[in-house]
C-alpha cells in the first residue's frame, strides 16, 4: 500500500525512470541459488542471507569494479568465508548466474501496464552487456536505458543523474515530470530526493530483516510513494488515469 500522498499525481509525469537490479531483476536470489550450486557440490553448508552481507560488504570495497562482473571478485571473499574452493570456473559461474538473473514476477506486466502512462527510462548500475539481457527478460519495455558504461559513473553519483536529466531535455521534457521509482535507499532514493525529484520506493525486501545485497543507507529518506510491489504501483497509476 502507499503510505504516503506525494505532492505530484501520478497523473503528473510524463517519464518514469528505474533502477533496475533489485527492483526490477531479483539479483539476490541469482546469488544465493548459484552459490548453494557451488556449496551443495563441494558438500559446504551456506546460509543465504550470511551469503549476501559478504557480498554486500565486498562489492563497496574502493576496488569493487563494475557489475556483475565484479562477482568473481565477491565470490573470492565468499569462498574464504565457508571454506569453499577459490577457482576462475567458480568465479565465472557466479558472474554467469547474476548475468541471468530473473525478472521479479511482477516486474514485466507492471511496466507493461506502466508503459501505456509514460515513457520508461531504465538507469542501472549494471554493464550493458547485462543490462541487454536483462532488458530481453522484461520484454523491451524501455524508451531509453542508461548503463554504467554509458554514463561511466554508478548511482548515487549524482553525475549519473544529471546525464539523465539533459537526455530528457534535449528530447523536450523538464526533470519535474520525472518520477524515479527503486528499491535502493542507498543508490537512489535518497540521492533523488536531494536532486528534488519525486520518487517512488519499492520496497522489496518488506517481508525481510537487513538490506540483504544492497548497502545500509546513513539515513532512511521517506518517499513520496511507497509500496511493497512495482504492480501495486501499476495498478495506482491505471486508476489515477482512469479517473
Amino acid at each position: 500500500m502507499a503510505t504516503k500522498t506525494a505532492v505530484t499525481p501520478l497523473t503528473g509525469f510524463d517519464y518514469m525512470t528505474f533502477d533496475v537490479v533489485g527492483t526490477l531483476i531479483d539479483f539476490e536470489a541469482a546469488i544465493t541459488e548459484a552459490l548453494a550450486k557451488i556449496a551443495q557440490a563441494e558438500g559446504v553448508d551456506v546460509d543465504a542471507e550470511a551469503v549476501l552481507t559478504i557480498y554486500r560488504n565486498a562489492r563497496y570495497e574502493a576496488n569493487a569494479g563494475r557489475f556483475p562482473d565484479d562477482l568473481g571478485r565477491c565470490y573470492a571473499r565468499i569462498a574464504a568465508v565457508f571454506g569453499l574452493p577459490d577457482t576462475p570456473e567458480y568465479r565465472q559461474s557466479m558472474i554467469d548466474a547474476v548475468g541471468e538473473a530473473k525478472p521479479f514476477a511482477d516486474s514485466a506486466e507492471a511496466l507493461k501496464r506502466l508503459g501505456r502512462h509514460y515513457k520508461l527510462i531504465a538507469m542501472t548500475n549494471a554493464q550493458r552487456w547485462a543490462f541487454e539481457k536483462y532488458e530481453a527478460k522484461l520484454g523491451r519495455p524501455f524508451w531509453a536505458g542508461f548503463t554504467t558504461d554509458d554514463t561511466g559513473t554508478e548511482k548515487p553519483d549524482p553525475a549519473y543523474f544529471v546525464q539523465v536529466f539533459e537526455f530528457i531535455e534535449k528530447a523536450g521534457g523538464i526533470k519535474d515530470r520525472i518520477l524515479h521509482t527503486a528499491q535502493s535507499q542507498h543508490h537512489d532514493i535518497g540521492i533523488s530526493r536531494r536532486l528534488g525529484m519525486t520518487n517512488v520506493w519499492i520496497e522489496r525486501r518488506h517481508a525481510q530483516a537487513g538490506y540483504g545485497g544492497t548497502i545500509e543507507p546513513k539515513e532512511y529518506t521517506e518517499p513520496d510513494y511507497h509500496f511493497h510491489a512495482l504492480i501495486d504501483l501499476a495498478r495506482a497509476a491505471d486508476d489515477a488515469f482512469d479517473a
